[in-house]
């Protein structure tokens, strides 16, 4: 199988279909904007099934070990997954202000110059909102004011 295949194959199989434009297709029309609507539903609801396993992971794992070192390594191990979701929490807000903006049209368009992001960035990062030139820009600066 070719390289390109056995990614296609991959990126299929994880449920994710890379959008295929129609000749003369306007950006984000309707079936545009229902693909990524559709990917991001389902990457928030794989977002709280981890979370929904974390708690019944902690639950379950929970022991009073009398080994402060197995205690230690316990607690770690829950501080660990706790922020990991907390990650998590937080891009699920960013996933619901995403949908939002489908709802409103405004998706799909960098908010600091107004271009079209781009279908292929917008898979590669669903909720980006800005383009790739003005996201590279932002990030410039940001290491020059931060050392």
């Amino acid at each position: 199988m070719p390289n390109t295949q056995k990614q296609n194959a991959s990126i299929t199989l994880r449920g994710f279909t890379p959008y295929k434009e129609k000749q003369g297709e306007e950006y984000m029309s309707d079936d545009q904007k229902e693909h990524f609507r559709k990917l991001l539903v389902n990457w928030k609801s794989d977002l709280m099934q981890e979370v929904d396993r974390t708690v019944t992971h902690m639950k379950d794992e929970a022991a009073n070990f009398p080994d402060p070192a197995d205690r230690a390594s316990q607690e770690e191990e829950f501080s660990l997954e706790l922020r990991t979701r907390d990650r998590e929490r937080k891009l699920i807000k960013k996933i619901d202000s995403t949908l939002e903006l489908i709802e409103n049209d405004d998706y799909g368009y960098c908010d600091t110059c107004g271009v079209e992001i781009g279908i292929r960035r917008l898979e590669a990062r669903p909720t980006a909102t800005q383009c790739i030139d003005c996201k590279t820009l932002d990030e410039i600066k940001e290491r020059q004011v931060g050392g």
